[in-house]
């Protein structure tokens, strides 16, 4: 009997086929037919064999090329790096996964291999030890086994030959008298397991336990906060043209700023009237974010990975607005009293001034009175970066799910 994992996945790409196929309005005689060709398509015994055909144009990599230029192509490389405490930021001293690109229509089949079968191990790793189990799980009559697993492993094919592309970033190196022409690649297993560390010490149950408690003036562990943080982009609207890992993450990586140490305190002047105000946090600055997420709206089609990249982008810019509150936040206790910021309401006061963080002149709703104002934010500066005449209308429903974003990141407001 198929593991419960496989069949599911079978279940599921069946159900997707025939959503694409059979509408409300589908005659019944044709349903019917849809239903026992997709039957047909996705039992084991066919879909297998074709994904052991297509799983050929798939690579899974370390370094991926695109991320320098999409139509880069270069050796498919994967680093295989031994731990070593040298002290250096590389390729085996960090944990990461292999990253996965190719043609777009055959990335079920990496979904499939790195399905969890019920012993703990993926297809992949069981393909590779060539285990009784998956033995048992791929005896179908239209294949032998041998056939199926050589196909499917050709997703990890090694390369004796090495080439690089134009497209690819490249620098001299000296090296004795001379010079070494580099090609500089991506770790994208590193970039994407830097940007969830980020988002663990900036938005953690930990980080929100352990300011709850320095709100309330009680012990806590230490946490941190990362300031100047750059978002990058890659794909566009189609991050998966560049991998499988940037299209799960949206498209989107952060930058750590590389600049020298900034010796003196940072100037930061807080505002006279509303932190909401679009002169003060001019909205330009998150015009790449703006953008792409006004492109990612455009797009008719309505998936699950679309929705997926709308909300990423969305929360994207609701970090950057939180991570400038939390700036203001850390100025010295008491700054609002300056009749400089007369003018700024007793509500932001409450939240941006330290020295009410206890304060009992919050009341039960200020929390809630506070994330609207993020979200009309939000949509004022997309109307500003945009252009109010190209906007797409955000409605009531939108208003709502906007607000649900924002409480997905985490307790940075509080």
């Amino acid at each position: 009997m198929p593991d419960t994992a496989i069949s599911e996945y079978l279940q599921e790409r069946k159900s997707l086929w025939l959503k694409k196929r059979v509408k409300a309005n589908t005659p019944e005689e044709e349903k019917l037919h849809a239903e026992q060709e997709a039957e047909q398509l996705f039992s084991l015994a066919v879909w297998l064999p074709d994904a052991a055909r297509r799983a050929g144009q798939l690579s899974m990599v370390s370094h991926p090329a695109k991320f320098s230029h999409p139509n880069a192509k270069t050796t498919h490389l994967i680093a295989d790096r031994q731990r070593k405490a040298d002290g250096f930021l590389r390729s085996g001293n960090v944990n990461t996964g292999l990253d996965v690109l190719g043609n777009a229509a055959a990335l079920d089949v990496q979904k499939f291999l790195a399905l969890t079968l019920q012993d703990g191990k993926n297809i992949l790793q069981h393909l590779e030890e060539g285990t009784e189990y998956i033995r048992q799980q791929f005896s179908i009559p239209s294949a032998n086994y041998d056939d199926l697993a050589d196909g499917l492993l050709a997703i990890k094919k090694k390369v004796s030959d090495q080439k690089t592309h134009g497209g690819v970033k490249q620098v001299y190196f000296p090296v004795d008298e001379g010079y070494h022409l580099l090609s500089i690649l991506m770790p994208s297993g590193i970039l994407f397991e830097l940007k969830k560390r980020i988002n663990d010490i900036r938005f953690s149950d930990a980080a929100k336990a352990s300011r709850d408690a320095r709100k309330y003036n009680k012990a806590a562990d230490d946490y941190a906060e990362i300031y100047d943080l750059t978002s990058i982009g890659f794909g566009g609207t189609k991050p998966q043209n560049i991998s499988v890992l940037n299209n799960q993450n949206g498209g989107v990586a952060y930058l750590l700023p590389a600049s020298p140490p900034v010796l003196a305190g940072r100037k930061l002047n807080p505002p006279r009237s509303s932190f909401f105000d679009l002169k003060y946090t001019r909205p330009e600055k998150y015009q790449a974010l703006f953008t792409e997420f006004h492109k990612t709206l455009s797009i008719a089609i309505n998936n699950k990975g679309i929705r997926n990249k709308t909300r990423g982008l969305a929360k994207a810019i609701f970090f950057e607005l939180i991570d400038r509150s939390w700036q203001l936040r850390y100025l010295e206790s008491g700054w609002s009293d300056s009749d400089r910021y007369k003018k700024l309401s007793k509500r932001e006061k409450l939240w941006l001034d330290q020295q009410y963080r206890n304060s009992e002149e919050k009341g039960e709703d200020w929390l809630e009175t506070l994330e609207d104002s993020f979200v009309r934010w939000f949509i004022d500066a997309y109307k500003k970066v945009i252009g109010v005449q190209q906007v797409h209308s955000l409605a009531d429903y939108e208003f709502i799910t906007l607000q649900k974003w924002l409480q997905e990141c985490g307790e940075g407001l509080k």
